[in-house]
């Protein structure tokens, strides 16, 4: 087979020759006269070789040569041209060449090296290295045609040996001969007998061609070459690589090279994976700028890297038998191998060419589904982040941001891409620590916990030293000291503790060095930092057990301190290591099934040495036995562990606190000593009480003696530690009987010892230190009873959630006695009642005036109720006013009224918290309990509703856990100068649960909610019905209104901080949502279950529409619209919801708001209500501009017309002291509805055009009606209000409103003109009011009015550019204009020598002989002091100018 390929080879050589001699033929004539020499054809090669310099060898060994290559070619040339026989000479000499090299052997040794000739003498003048004698004869040009063919017909011979001994390939040697030759003679034929060799060569040879086809052709043949590659690509993907490869070093045309990227791309899906970087490279470095978008995007859609990498399993399955040997199976790395090479084609990519990079970025933003995102998307990201350009770091920390904060990149696709691209994430591990730490710094709680991601799987995918960076870098956020921040990296911490003791283990001296930071930390870091170190140091395996001493040491350090702070920080840190130490471990449990003894005895040491050290300060000691609490409550303790703890302090409690009821109280006491509040009077006698009167007054003596610090072996008791103790029994009962608290139950009837009650009244009477005891035996009375609250308020029991019920109604009745007695006690600072914070001393400063007044609508005063009465309205000042900020804007009109005490808002942290399971007494909503009659023996029932006052009081407390758990704050940074008050005082507690556990216990109590919305709305129903549809009717009872009403507001306040919860966004909190928004559409229609979530957002939105007719103030009507606005937001469609919110809105404001006196709403918090709701009917009418329109001129005239305290009779809300208000918000919103306006677009017909241009007609007539308002009503305020948005609006009107101006001009005029002179009053009206602000140098006036001539002066040249542009610019031109204040007199400080022969009135136009059409065009004034007029006095409406001409 092989010998038949030779002689083939060798008739295709005669054939050559025969073509080449009758080629030659035409100058053969004059040679054949010679007689031919009788040498044969091999010695006539030979010999020519030989004179030219070269032997041949025969052996083996490479021929040698004696002189330079170009003096041997310039011999060779020389002897074929001078030979008497040229040109048969020459194809002697080529059949001498064909015959040598027949022999393989032969053909080798030309095509190796030649070697220089060492006998000669002169072999100094050859170079080291000489070239082939074939690629020497290649460049005599009249023999290289014909070298050419006779070399590649040699091809097909070798083409299937492979490489030989040497590792030779022969046909990769024959294509290698002719690269980088100095001229090709026939190109064209050269290419097309390569490409002809391609297509019946194997692979490897067909590899070789095609790379070095650019090395081998001439530009020429570049364009040519590059089509036949592309069809072939299409047809063999296995030379994907080689063809891309010679096709980038091709010199082609943009044409061609778009027509073959898009032949790539198409082949994409079908490349192999390791060819897949070379594609990928190619695709991205032959874009142009114009096209680069285009390309990246579908190179993104198309680039699945999720296909390219093997499951685990397969993985694993793939290595195994790969160790076992088989060569075949490539690696399970190779897939992230190729991967790596992808990216780095990108990197390279982005790196030098902007515009590629810029593409990526947009590409990945214009996604916008969560399930089209890939991975690749986040590789993308980090290796944008990763180059040195700032832009492109600054661009891929923005769109990861915003991706998050959309929910669109998800912590599933990062998972994913962690799990599956480990290798290939390690490579950019530095941009990932730089994102992770950017987005844990970020404001935004939305993008935090993806931060917090990222470095979780960062150290669980990565090696050690990335692990240590992890470590490392949580560390110093920390260290910190920013809120969320060390929140999160605390978090996180504990979570890789949890996760990967081991691991962290190696880390925990670095985590040990936050101990050294800890003045930043709030108690509740303390707490999460104590807790990771000590399950490291102390937990099942003590892998970090090398860092107990410096624990120990530490802690011992703290409590020994006299500073309270670090006491403070050694209690809670010594608590948190018995939960580690005395944690329950059921593996490790002896048959006994208690502690190794060892560690229980180190367990009750440290409890004695916290307990020794704290008893000498009350404070401490509570701090011990809350913490205590929180440990029982939120771990699981070894019983033994448990069972010590219990015992002791049921004893040391009843010890401490509890005394058995004698017939008389003995004792000397500041007041007389009286049993209080027994709710047992019924049982037998000698039952129990609450020993607090006494223990106060001895307290306080002590204080005064201060003999305790003498007296070592009689322990202190101190009132403040009755609270946390009783908490802590509480919890140990709970614990030990699974919740049944018969044990103490006692406790929740007991009366107290205190005194009688009615000494409030006659607190002017008393000294200071009395008025100042009797706050303090309240405070301790009320935080008794939230105490025994939080206790009982679980029990299922009718009997006793009686009871609970009863200490409700104790705790509002005191409320309103301690508020009376703060009042007669100036500068009390209460006793401590959350023991983990900071010093309380700063926490009241000037918030708690004594004798505070209330700007109150009611201006009622406050009576003081029974005892057990539940009609309190201490806590409608803290709805109403508790947490929203004073408006900047004084009021002229002051009405106070001195009220009886102070709103306890400011004293919030002086009462214990109550824990989220008290907020279940929402749901009881009638209750009974049986009495014996004594003598009858007949069992009467009586009811005993949740009474309003009870009801406010709790839905307060739930909406302050609502505020605090459930809304995000948009920025957790500390200010530079910290203020001492920290707002989680009081929440601590709460701070342990998760916003979702919070969200869950309000959808739980969404059906109670509602339930008590339905009676607060019968309530005003029947009082509206019994009035006769009036309000304050002579049956109203003011204090009971006042009750309901805040209890109302406070209902709609609680759902809307249920439904505005950002978490709902969340995926997996879809269901939750549906079974929120279910309870409320099951309050209308049944069956919520199979509704989808459009129609529960349809239903609920219809129930709490339900509610409009009943609201009895503005704030509460307010409450509602957010309400409804928050729910409509929940579904897929809220834009069918804004004409229903939008009429509710309209509704509100066209409604008079009197109060239960009948006298009308106002004050701070009217006018707040009035621009929040103002705002929405604004933001969700369908017309803005018509709405604005509307209200300017229509109810603003209607309010000029009226008496000075009437209202507009079209909207009540809109009278005299409210029209700041509606004025702001006006010019706000036809501000932003100006900027919304569509851009002139050059494609837009000519209806679009109109449209766009009659819509702007009517913005500058509301702007001219708003504008010229400033002359009836010219307060500074609204000359404030007006400069700002006058500006903004004349700053939209440039930037879009113009450009439409520019090309409707022609078209129509008269429109254009219209707009322009009624923009030009409003525009010389604003310089009007520049004047004004300047002569009274109003500071918060005068700061607007530079910016505001800049845009007026702005707006004057851009009209003559706009003239010029329709060639009118005759019709333009400029004059002085004179200043002038508000009521248009002439500002005489400006007046100047050559302006007083000019006219006296700007608005006396002048004519010009100009043409009919120009003459067509307005007159415009600029506020710059100029003025433009034209020839043509125009009849403006006068209704527009009576007022503006007057005051010129």
């Amino acid at each position: 087979m092989l010998r038949k390929k030779r002689r083939g080879s060798e008739d295709k050589g005669a054939g050559a020759s025969a073509t080449t001699k009758a080629k030659k033929s035409r100058s053969a004539g004059r040679q054949s006269k010679e007689p031919a020499p009788e040498e044969t054809n091999q010695s006539v090669f030979a010999v020519f070789l030989r004179e030219a310099g070269v032997t041949l060898k025969q052996d083996g060994t490479s021929n040698e040569i004696a002189v330079d290559q170009v003096v041997f070619q310039k011999r060779i040339q020389q002897q074929l041209q001078k030979s008497s026989r040229f040109p048969v000479i020459v194809q002697e000499f080529t059949t001498g060449l064909e015959s040598h090299i027949e022999e393989p052997e032969r053909f080798r040794n030309c095509l190796l090296p030649c070697v220089p000739r060492l006998s000669d003498g002169d072999s100094s003048c050859v170079s080291s290295f000489q070239e082939s004698l074939l690629r020497m004869l290649l460049g005599i040009e009249m023999l290289q045609t014909f070298i050419i063919n006779v070399v590649l017909e040699k091809v097909p011979e070798f083409m299937l040996d492979g490489t030989g001994d040497g590792g030779l390939s022969i046909p990769r040697i024959i294509i290698n001969q002719l690269k980088w030759l100095d001229r090709i003679v026939d190109s064209k034929e050269l290419a097309t007998k390569l490409m002809e060799l391609v297509s019946v060569a194997p692979l490897e040879v067909q590899r070789d061609i095609i790379t070095s086809l650019p090395e081998i052709l001439e530009d020429s043949q570049h364009h040519d070459i590059a089509r036949e590659l592309n069809t072939l690509l299409q047809e063999n993907t296995q030379l994907t690589v080689p063809i891309l490869d010679a096709l980038s070093s091709l010199n082609l045309t943009s044409s061609l090279l778009t027509e073959v990227r898009e032949a790539v791309m198409s082949t994409l899906a079908a490349v192999k994976l390791e060819d897949l970087p070379m594609v990928v490279k190619f695709i991205l470095h032959c874009v142009s700028a114009s096209d680069a978008y285009e390309v990246v995007c579908n190179l993104r859609k198309k680039l699945d890297l999720e296909q390219c990498i093997l499951p685990p399993v397969l993985q694993t399955s793939q290595s195994h038998v790969t160790s076992k040997g088989s060569a075949s199976t490539p690696a399970a790395g190779s897939s992230q191998d190729s991967i790596t090479l992808i990216l780095d084609g990108i990197k390279s990519a982005v790196r030098f060419q902007k515009t590629i990079s810029e593409a990526w970025l947009k590409a990945i933003e214009s996604v916008d589904e969560a399930q089209d995102h890939k991975m690749i998307d986040l590789l993308v990201l980090f290796i944008l982040h990763s180059t040195n350009a700032n832009q492109s770091r600054r661009g891929a920390e923005r769109v990861l941001k915003v991706k998050v904060r959309t929910g669109l990149i998800q912590e599933a696709l990062l998972q994913k891409t962690f799990r599956d691209c480990g290798q290939v994430m390690r490579g950019y591990f530095p941009s990932i620590l730089a994102v992770a730490q950017s987005l844990l710094r970020s404001p935004d709680p939305c993008v935090v916990p993806f931060g917090g991601h990222m470095y979780r799987h960062s150290f669980t995918a990565f090696d050690s030293y990335c692990q240590q960076e992890v470590v490392g870098s949580l560390v110093t956020h920390v260290c910190s000291g920013v809120g969320g921040e060390v929140d999160m990296a605390l978090e996180l911490l504990c979570g890789l503790v949890t996760e990967n003791p081991s691991e962290m283990a190696l880390y925990a001296v670095f985590v040990k060095g936050v101990l050294d930071y800890m003045d930043n930390l709030t108690p509740q870091q303390i707490r999460r930092l104590f807790h990771l170190l000590s399950k490291l140091a102390f937990g099942h395996q003590q892998q970090a057990s090398h860092i107990q001493d410096d624990m120990h040491i530490v802690i011992r350090k703290q409590l020994s301190s006299t500073v309270p702070k670090y006491k403070r920080i050694g209690i809670i840190g010594a608590v948190m290591i018995v939960g580690s130490m005395g944690a329950f471990r059921p593996k490790e449990m002896k048959q006994n099934g208690s502690l190794p003894p060892e560690m229980f005895r180190q367990v009750t040491a440290l409890l004695e040495l916290v307990k020794s050290s704290s008893e000498s300060s009350p404070e401490a000691a509570a701090l011990y036995y809350d913490e205590l609490a929180n440990l029982i409550l939120n771990s699981s303790l070894d019983p033994q562990v448990q069972e010590a703890i219990a015992k002791s302090v049921l004893d040391d409690f009843q010890d401490d606190f509890v005394v058995d009821l004698g017939p008389e109280i003995l004792g000397s006491f500041p007041f007389p000593a009286r049993v209080m509040y027994n709710l047992d009077e019924e049982e037998s006698q000698g039952g129990i009480a609450i020993d607090l009167l006494p223990l106060l007054s001895k307290d306080i003596q002590n204080k005064g003696e201060q003999q305790h610090q003498t007296e070592k072996a009689h322990k202190r008791v101190s009132p403040l530690c009755l609270s946390p103790f009783f908490r802590l029994l509480r919890l140990c009962e709970e614990k030990q009987h699974q919740g049944d608290l018969e044990e103490i139950d006692a406790l929740l009837g007991c009366p107290l010892i205190l005194t009688d009650m009615d000494i409030v009244e006659k607190t002017e009477s008393l000294s200071k230190a009395e008025r100042e005891f009797l706050c303090t035996l309240l405070f301790h009375t009320i935080n008794w009873f939230r105490e025994v609250i939080n206790a009982f308020c679980k029990q299922k029991e009718i009997e006793m959630k009686m009871k609970v019920m009863s200490r409700l109604q104790n705790i509002t009745y005191l409320q309103t006695l301690l508020e009376r007695a703060l009042a007669g006690t100036p500068g009390y600072v209460p006793p401590v009642a959350n023991f983990d914070g900071e010093s309380t001393d700063g926490i009241l400063g000037s918030t708690a005036p004594v004798n505070k007044t209330k700007k109150d609508g009611t201006g009622k005063k406050r009576k003081a109720p029974g005892k057990n009465s539940s009609e309190n309205n201490s806590q409608l000042e803290e709805a109403a006013e508790g947490d929203k900020t004073q408006q900047e804007q004084p009021e002229k009109e002051k009405e106070k009224e001195i009220r009886q005490g102070v709103s306890l808002v400011a004293y919030r942290p002086f009462f214990r918290e109550l824990d989220m399971e008290v907020l279940s007494v929402l749901q009881c909503g009638m209750l009974s309990r049986t009495l014996l009659d004594s003598e009858l023996h007949t069992k009467v029932r009586e009811e005993v509703l949740l009474g309003p006052a009870e009801l406010v009081f709790l839905l307060e407390d739930m909406l302050r856990k609502l505020e605090f758990s459930l809304t995000a704050a948009p920025a957790k940074r500390a200010p530079f100068l910290k203020a001492r008050t920290d707002k989680s005082v009081g929440f601590s507690h709460l701070q342990q649960r998760s916003s979702k556990d919070i969200a869950s216990c309000c959808v739980q109590l969404l059906p109670a909610l509602c339930s008590h919305l339905e009676n607060c709305h019968n309530h005003f129903q029947a009082l509206l019905s019994e009035n006769n549809g009036v309000v304050d009717g002579p049956a109203t009872d003011v204090q009971e209104h006042q009750v309901m009403s805040s209890g109302y507001q406070l209902l709609l306040q609680v759902l809307n901080s249920t439904f505005s919860w950002s978490g709902f966004s969340q995926p997996g909190q879809r269901s939750l949502l549906k079974k929120a928004l279910g309870v409320t559409a099951g309050r209308l229609k049944e069956g919520g279950a199979e509704l989808t979530l459009d129609q529960l957002v349809k239903h609920s939105f219809e129930y709490l529409v339900n509610f409009r007719s009943t609201v009895p103030s503005l704030s509460t009507a307010l409450c509602l619209s957010q309400l409804l606005s928050t729910v409509s937001e929940k579904g897929g469609n809220p834009a069918a919801y804004r004409e229903q919110t939008a009429s509710l809105a309209k509704r509100f404001l066209s409604q008079e708001w009197v109060t239960a006196s009948g006298e009308r709403e106002r004050g701070n918090k009217f006018n707040e209500a009035l621009h929040t709701l103002l705002s929405i009917y604004l933001e969700h009418v369908d017309d803005v501009l018509k709405a604005v329109e509307e209200i300017a001129g229509q109810g603003i005239p209607e309010l000029l017309n009226a008496s000075k305290d009437e209202s507009s009779a079209s909207w009540p809300t809109l009278n005299r002291q409210t029209f700041l208000v509606f004025y702001k918000v006006l010019m706000a919103e036809l501000e932003k509805a100006a900027r919304k306006i569509p851009a002139f677009k050059i494609s837009d017909d000519a209806e679009a055009q109109s449209e766009k241009l009659l819509t702007w007609n009517l913005a500058v007539r509301d702007f001219h009606i708003l504008v010229n308002l400033v002359k009836v009503f010219d307060s500074r305020p609204v000359l404030n209000v007006c400069l700002k948005y006058g500006r903004l609006f004349l700053e939209s009107f440039l930037k879009l409103g113009m450009p439409l101006l520019d090309n409707s001009f022609k078209r129509h005029k008269e429109d254009v003109q219209s707009l322009l002179k009624t923009f030009q009053l409003s525009t010389r009206q604003l310089h009007h009011m520049c004047g004004h602000s300047k002569i009274h140098q109003d500071t918060s006036l005068t700061n607007h009015v530079p910016a505001l001539k800049k845009s007026l002066e702005q707006f004057v040249y851009r009209v003559k550019a706009m003239l010029m542009l329709n060639n009118c610019q005759e019709a333009f031109w400029i004059g002085n204009l004179k200043n002038r204040n508000l009521k248009g007199e002439e500002i005489l400080s400006q007046r100047s020598q050559e302006n007083e022969d000019d006219d006296d009135d700007d608005n006396e136009e002048q004519r010009s002989p100009l043409p009919r059409e120009e003459s067509e065009d307005e007159a415009q004034e600029t506020d710059s002091e100029e003025s433009k007029k034209v020839n043509r006095e125009d009849d403006v409406d006068q209704s527009d100018l009576t007022n503006d001409s007057d005051s010129n």
